[in-house]
């Protein structure tokens, strides 16, 4: 039987204190938000932290709220918030979709999209979606408040670009523009989507009032060492009314920014033929969605 190994566990009342606590342990602390994942790697051995710093305690970390140019989601929003959630299904599809699929329903109920990109996994379920709108995550640190894109907060696998005591406290998603959709594809291995992507893409697209793509996002998982995106797919887009040739051009230029590697789930070659399959299916939807949205 696994066994946890001894750590100190605190429950900060505060952010300050929790910046403190962080700052103070240097490398040695670990924050814990739903431990879904921390709590597995503890087990295994894969993280050994002397402190665990639990946030559940601070206020100002959950729910999800209209702000001005769109929403803000806590910290501490879990997996199933946001599948739940009628106004994102609506605003967000692909955060949406992108959320039901994350985990078995218990992991859901637990895990926290602060955490999700905490963890800087190129598999992140919530990554992709967030960086296809262009979406900002909300940092405290030592220093002070900033925002760092999303798409630049992954530093490689399995590391982030925040510094020694920062943490993330929400994350900032526009509103949909006019004549705008999205959509989340996942290919996992076992059905219903439960486990860890094999390959994963978000996609977003803008109409202008001619039809043509005016803006195009495409976020790309589990086929690089980060969070990627298509920008070659983009680029073809823009500009074009999409038809069926372009999707299927788009979706296979998307594969030239891929960089998948062999491992325990799908080769590399696996990935790369299965890819402009799910991108072309992403793009079709986020295409319907925008043809459908309001001017």
């Amino acid at each position: 039987m696994l066994r946890l190994p001894r750590f100190e566990l605190l429950h900060p009342a505060s952010l300050g204190e929790a910046v403190s606590v962080l700052a103070a342990a240097g490398g040695g602390a670990r924050l814990l938000a739903g431990g879904t994942d921390l709590v597995v790697d503890m087990k295994l051995g894969k993280a050994r932290p002397a402190v665990v710093v639990d946030l559940k305690r601070i206020p100002g970390l959950g729910g999800i709220e209209r702000v001005s140019g769109g929403s803000r989601l806590g910290a501490l929003v879990t997996a199933e918030a946001i599948a739940g959630s009628a106004t994102l299904r609506g605003s967000h599809r692909a955060l949406w979709q992108a959320a039901g699929v994350l985990g078995s329903p218990p992991v859901r109920h637990m895990a926290t999209i602060g955490g999700n990109l905490g963890r800087g996994s190129p598999a992140s379920e919530l990554t992709p979606p967030l960086v296809a709108y262009g979406a900002r995550t909300c940092v405290t640190g030592p220093g002070g408040d900033r925002e760092v894109p999303v798409e630049d907060l992954p530093a490689g696998p399995g590391q982030t670009c925040l510094g020694p005591g920062e943490v993330i406290t929400g994350v900032l998603v526009p509103g949909p523009a006019p004549r705008s959709g999205s959509a989340h594809r996942k290919l996992g291995k076992r059905a219903g989507g439960w486990d860890l992507a094999i390959a994963g893409v978000s996609a977003a697209l803008t109409l202008d009032e001619a039809g043509a793509v005016a803006e195009a996002r495409i976020a790309l998982a589990s086929v690089g060492p980060t969070v990627l995106r298509a920008r070659r797919a983009e680029g073809l887009l823009l500009g074009r009314v999409p038809s069926d040739a372009v999707l299927a051009e788009a979706a296979r230029a998307a594969s030239a920014d891929a960089r998948p590697i062999d491992d325990l789930r799908a080769s590399a070659g696996y990935r790369r033929a299965v890819l402009p399959v799910l991108v072309r299916r992403a793009l079709e939807e986020a295409l319907l969605q925008a043809q459908e949205a309001p001017a």
